[in-house]
């Protein structure tokens, strides 16, 4: 079937045919199998394969940042470390790691007990808990007792720590801090200078802090460099086969990178998603934003460098694109026009719904303080649409464009910097004027997911029919039900026959 896949996309002229599965989706085989899956462990390495022998030229993870066991959304996780529980551990009982026993994995998994249709999130992190510190354990055994025959992972780790020092640093910090203070969330932390410890003065009680449980965070520091040499190696697996990789670079900011960001936040608004067409009552999602302010400074003598929360997020993107071949940018409205609503409401919906632009609210009674933000002048608003509408903002000249662009150009800079990291824009039912034109300016596309269509109205976005060259045509998201299962809802509600109407007319 991969030769005539092959010899087919190539006849219609497309460039990626992506399967998308989360790291927990992903199979193991039984010897490894605690729980939940991961990309980097053996039964994953079959799954690709297989999907490569269907003809699929790449595969589109999810986001693999730490998430909470409060939150399990990948699209709340840490924006640099990734989540231990994609911890592959029967790669770590070979013989050039040699940091698990074959047995102590065995015990583990024959405790989870036989395997189940669900994640178990809670077995998985008690299993992984108990590996890391079976490992950290063994590695500085090895290092203080046989480091020559383990030299380069020695080597390697070394140059991981200094390559990752800025981000591995605070999240350890962060990781510790949280254990110390019961598992809770840094707002909820009892100590005022644990909450705010990257402020002024928090430098020297970082440094005691740090002084006093250093191995703790050594110990974090080393869970992640074997996380980042497991996904060298699927990375390389996956270049075998034939399969480019691509990442999930979420706009939600988790509360771990906004503990260490609260100098260069915007203060009182958050980021949310307007009435749409899926979601009519809006989506006040509570992430917080970088603030605009601080996108760069001036020095003394009148010269404009990087600021930093635009060093921030150009770390974070740089380290994407160092790692995948490609990236879908979950939401670029919250990159080119966010939209925002106070924080601390006591009915965010209410809140999100009386949002508004960011950097199209020049003369907002009710967001007066957004005016500074403002990149259009009121004459370039339709006020007689709604704030949330495509067309609020009706005409831009290139330089607002390039406003517009800011945070965007910084994603296909390093994107181009990388060597050509493909990026994919998760743009679907809405497209804000300004995000349309910062599309054009890049030549991208945006989503179009076929079962969303409707079949009443020729012009809708999701008709295959009406996508560009540029867009991405598919058949399901993460947000939506499986395929089959959409055959199954059309098959009752009695809709079928005109779904394979519409799908013939396609064909013909």
């Amino acid at each position: 079937m991969r030769d005539a896949v092959d010899r087919a996309l190539k006849a219609l002229g497309i460039r990626n045919f992506l399967l998308g599965v989360h790291d927990a989706a992903l199979p193991s085989l039984a010897e490894e199998d605690l729980g939940r899956g991961s990309p980097y462990s053996a039964g994953a390495a079959g799954f690709f394969k297989f999907a490569r022998s269907l003809g699929f030229t790449g595969i589109q993870l999810g986001p693999q940042g730490i998430t909470t066991p409060g939150n399990l959304s990948p699209y709340d996780g840490t924006w640099f470390s990734r989540n231990p529980l994609s911890l592959a551990p029967l790669t770590l009982t070979r013989p050039e790691y040699n940091l698990l026993a074959p047995q102590e994995l065995a015990a583990l998994v024959e405790r989870i007990g036989p395997a189940r249709n669900r994640v178990d999130d809670q077995l998985a992190r008690l299993a992984i808990d108990r590996i890391a510190t079976l490992i950290c354990l063994r590695f500085r055994r090895i290092v203080d007792d046989h480091p020559l025959p383990f030299l380069p992972l020695c080597t390697s780790y070394a140059a991981f720590q200094k390559a990752n020092s800025d981000w591995l640093y605070r999240d350890g910090l962060y990781e510790l801090l949280k254990t110390c203070h019961g598992g809770r969330l840094w707002r909820e932390w009892g100590l005022d200078e644990d909450r705010h410890l990257f402020a002024a003065p928090g430098a020297l009680r970082q440094a005691t802090f740090y002084r006093r449980h250093w191995q703790a965070i050594g110990n974090f520091s080393y869970i992640q460099f074997l996380l980042d040499a497991q996904h060298l190696e699927l990375h390389e697996h996956c270049r075998g086969l034939g399969l480019k990789l691509f990442g999930d670079c979420q706009i939600g900011m988790s509360d771990r990178d906004a503990w260490y960001a609260q100098g260069f936040l915007l203060p009182g608004y958050m980021l949310g998603a307007p009435p749409s067409r899926t979601h009519p009552e809006g989506q006040p999602w509570n992430y917080p934003l970088l603030d605009p302010r601080k996108y760069f400074s001036i020095t003394a003598d009148g010269q404009r460098l990087s600021g930093l929360a635009l060093r921030f997020f150009r770390a974070r993107m740089e380290k994407l694109a160092r790692e995948f071949d490609g990236l879908r940018l979950d939401h670029p409205h919250g990159l080119i026009c966010p939209w925002v609503y106070r924080a601390g409401k006591p009915d965010p919906f209410a809140a999100v719904r009386q949002g508004a632009r960011l950097f199209a609210s020049p003369n907002l009674a009710d967001h007066p303080g957004l005016a500074e933000f403002a990149i259009v002048r009121p004459d370039q608003l339709d006020e007689l649409a709604a704030r949330y509408d495509d067309n609020w903002v009706t005409d831009l000249d290139p330089e607002q464009v390039n406003r517009y662009a800011g945070l965007f150009a910084v994603a296909m800079q390093t994107a181009t910097i990388a060597g050509g990291t493909e990026i994919a824009c998760e743009i679907l039912s809405t497209q804000p004027y300004p995000v349309k034109r910062v599309m054009e300016l890049y030549g991208l596309g945006r989503f179009r997911v076929t079962q969303k269509a409707d079949l009443t109205n020729k012009d809708d976005v999701y008709r295959s029919e009406n996508a560009w060259p540029e867009d991405w045509l598919m058949l399901s998201t993460h947000d939506t039900e499986p395929i089959w299962q959409v055959a199954e809802r059309w098959r009752q509600e009695g809709t079928s026959l005109r779904q394979a109407e519409y799908l013939a007319m396609r064909l013909a």
